[in-house]
């Protein structure tokens, strides 16, 4: 059972996201938050898998909400108006796993907390590639990564949005095989999750906005 925390500081979307949640037969809310604070307060008491998180809340906002329920141990998704709001990139910095519009479709708003409950990245290429590029555009530096050929190809792999299993595909090798070379890069850059490495990807100009198209 994947267990869920919302925080919104809008009643009708609270109850419009547990109401769909709650429906679902592998997935439990345990709290509904109206503001930062309380989020993190029921984070605390409640230890949930996943915290669906508004980035712009009163008393505490999503970004540092987020930093504090990952410091728990909690995967923390985060809810949003804009698909280019400007506290994203931010968010995914301070540990987030991933971000939805909120007038995402019920399915996908389910299968969103099961994707990021399992430790992948919810970045969707179309909506986080576009937002990455253009609050990273700046920063982006021909760094030396000390990462091997095939370990680069498969860093621009996961920022295109693949999953183990498509980059294993894609590559001709195994599962197994992507998962070592994944737990390599990480350790190399010094990163903490796949959301990072995307990141990373875009900062160093590994990745282009245009590779996705």
């Amino acid at each position: 059972m994947i267990r869920v925390l919302l925080a919104d500081d809008q009643p009708v979307v609270l109850r419009g996201f547990s109401a769909v949640l709650s429906a679902q037969p592998d997935i439990a809310v345990v709290g509904a938050a109206a503001d930062g604070g309380q989020a993190v307060r029921l984070a605390e008491a409640e230890r949930p898998d996943v915290a669906l998180l508004d980035i712009r809340m009163p008393v505490m906002n999503g970004i540092e909400v987020a930093r504090a329920v990952t410091g728990l141990g909690t995967k923390a998704l985060m809810i949003t108006t804009f698909d280019l709001d400007e506290y994203v990139y931010e968010a995914l910095l301070a540990g987030a796993s991933g971000f939805l519009l909120k007038d995402v479709r019920a399915g996908d708003l389910a299968e969103a907390v099961r994707v990021v409950a399992r430790g992948d990245a919810l970045l969707a290429p179309k909506v986080t590639g576009r937002l990455i590029a253009e609050f990273t555009r700046h920063r982006r530096a021909a760094a030396e990564t000390g990462l091997t050929p095939r370990e680069s190809e498969v860093l621009r792999l996961i920022a295109r949005g693949l999953s183990n299993a498509e980059i294993a595909a894609e590559l001709v090798v195994t599962e197994h095989t992507v998962k070592t070379h994944v737990a390599r890069i990480l350790a190399k850059l010094g990163l903490r999750d796949r959301t990072q490495a995307v990141i990373h990807a875009y900062e160093t100009g590994l990745v282009r906005a245009r590779d996705l198209r």
